[in-house]
């Protein structure tokens, strides 16, 4: 197995369904500390905004050609929601107790999009470095579909797993503080 395979198998098989159960983990903590009684439904939707803030570098990654402008993409989904997690956190700390767990699933939520992305970045190094005015190749901004896409057994589980681990887990916390608040 050539670096490059075995860096892609990395990404996919280890980096990509880790992250998803972080995610989880950190819905389960939520649940646990009954968010819907203390930060409530705003809490969930900066949660939904961290979701879509990756979703989008994620979705652009697994169907379009690696080239500068989906690195870019990736950066500044990556960069915002750091911010975003810094604006959750803020205003979560105020609101309820966050556990020593639920702290270290979030350095999960931290890191494994910030893996993914420099796994990308070594595996499409010319289109990094172009990116920034260097290296020999020109930076491709337009969003092309990939040529060789990865199988769709993955992408279909994968997306599969994302609905039902992420998404539906997420509006499900939402819903949960929405009722509350009608109730209070």
């Amino acid at each position: 197995m050539s670096r490059f395979a075995a860096a892609e198998t990395i990404l996919l098989y280890f980096v990509m369904p880790l992250w998803l159960l972080a995610g989880f983990a950190d819905y389960l903590c939520h649940r646990a500390s009954r968010i819907e009684l203390t930060s409530g439904y705003k809490e969930s939707l900066l949660h939904l905004l961290m979701l879509i803030e990756l979703a989008i570098p994620l979705l652009a990654a697994i169907f379009l050609e690696i080239n500068a402008l989906v690195i870019a993409i990736m950066i500044a989904g990556f960069v915002t929601h750091q911010l975003t997690a810094l604006w959750d956190t803020t205003f979560a700390s105020h609101k309820r107790r966050i556990t020593p767990i639920e702290q270290q699933v979030h350095s999960f939520l931290e890191l494994m999009p910030l893996m993914a992305m420099v796994i990308v970045i070594i595996l499409n190094w010319p289109q990094f470095l172009s990116l920034w005015g260097m290296g020999s190749e020109p930076a491709r901004y337009e969003p092309v579909l990939k040529t060789e896409p990865l199988p769709w057994t993955y992408v279909a589980a994968f997306l599969l797993a994302a609905l039902l681990f992420e998404v539906l887990p997420y509006m499900e916390e939402l819903v949960r503080g929405l009722r509350s608040r009608k109730r209070a």
